[in-house]
């Protein structure tokens, strides 16, 4: 086994898709694994989620909707960034549903002329993806126009869900709202709409729609600023490392590059097999710790591109081989994704997405 792994809990997969489920309501839910899985195994968690509640998936490209489908997930995959000048052919082979997020994009699956299922993206508000407004009645049109295709519904992305009191959310929902009433004028019968994420689900419920699309929190955690949203959600991925060596440090004399931090007394420090290369954000020293045998040690000096120092004080409880918590779900007294991105001036999603390099992932429960 590597050195540096991350832990992915199957068993709180499940959880997760359980609570999202409920907290849908009636609502289908579609699970998005998109940057596999948010770093998770894409292939792993979609099994969990299929078997735990998810109507649905939701990706970013057309590789990764095929990869999920050809790993045996029969659900809809509906996938949503492309240029209008891909070949289209594996979606169109493997029955994947189709996000189209331009008007060029709905002239394209139009050219083809096969069998398509497709979601209709609008923009309502956030200015990415999604067809603009002056397009609407166009797109529309010619996709009703064609008996091949089958439209499933609209979806949206919502800007400021995750901002307490923003008036956004409700000026993009009156906006969907709009554009829903504009599709069936055209012609089309959209049945499967969806807008909420994860904030959206948390914050908003479902806002009367027939599906929501949470993403981080079927990982187990909130984007939201309280804990009371999502407070039943566990986190699924530990990062954890093994200590290298354990060293004598004298005080005054400094360590890592640079020698930016000093020993304030005699004592040790621990080297642990983790860097920049590996997806540590250089940003969190001063602010970062690991814990090892259920306490908590600060990390010291410069990140290094594979391996950072924690001053370990006057204790020789820590021998090389013990295992450093680097975040997880905050039950060992490690830190959470979520302190450790405040503490490199970022967000959990980021954090969750950082374990590279050699970190070898390895699957429990489930």
């Amino acid at each position: 086994m590597s050195q540096l792994r991350s832990i992915i809990n199957l068993d709180a997969i499940a959880h997760n898709t359980r609570v999202v489920k409920a907290e849908a309501g009636g609502a289908k839910l579609m699970c998005v694994v998109k940057a596999d899985g948010y770093n998770h195994g894409m292939r792993h968690v979609a099994e969990v989620m299929a078997a735990n509640g998810a109507d649905q998936f939701g990706v970013a490209t057309l590789e990764e909707a095929v990869l999920l489908r050809d790993a045996g997930i029969m659900q809809p995959i509906l996938f949503w960034l492309w240029t209008p000048t891909i070949d289209l052919s594996p979606a169109f082979d493997r029955g994947l549903d189709i996000g189209v997020a331009g008007l060029e994009h709905v002239r394209a699956v139009v050219a083809a002329g096969q069998p398509a299922r497709v979601t209709v993206g609008v923009d309502t508000g956030l200015n990415r993806s999604g067809i603009d407004e002056e397009d609407w009645a166009r797109a529309f049109t010619l996709l009703a126009m064609q008996p091949q295709i089958t439209v499933t519904g609209l979806f949206s992305h919502l800007s400021s869900a995750d901002e307490l009191g923003s008036t956004a959310t409700d000026e993009q929902v009156a906006t969907f709202k709009r554009a829903l009433a504009i599709a069936r004028a055209c012609g089309l019968d959209p049945r499967c709409n969806h807008l909420a994420n994860s904030p959206g689900l948390l914050m908003h419920d479902d806002f009367g729609l027939e599906m929501v699309r949470p993403g981080l929190a079927c990982y187990g955690y909130s984007p939201l600023p309280t804990s009371s949203y999502g407070s039943e959600l566990r986190p699924a991925m530990t990062w954890e490392a093994d200590v290298v060596t354990v060293k004598r440090i004298r005080a005054g004399e400094g360590a890592s590059y640079n020698l930016t931090w000093h020993a304030p007394s005699d004592g040790y420090t621990a080297i642990v097999p983790v860097g920049y290369a590996d997806g540590l954000p250089r940003e969190v020293q001063g602010s970062f710790a690991v814990t090892i045998n259920g306490r908590r040690y600060p990390q010291v000096g410069r990140v290094c591109m594979d391996q950072i120092v924690v001053w370990l004080g006057a204790t020789t409880d820590v021998e090389p081989g013990d295992t450093a918590l680097l975040f997880g779900p905050g039950d060992r007294g490690e830190m959470t994704a979520t302190e450790v991105a405040d503490a490199a001036g970022t967000i959990n999603y980021e954090i969750l997405c950082t374990p590279r390099g050699r970190t070898e992932r390895v699957y429990v429960g489930g």
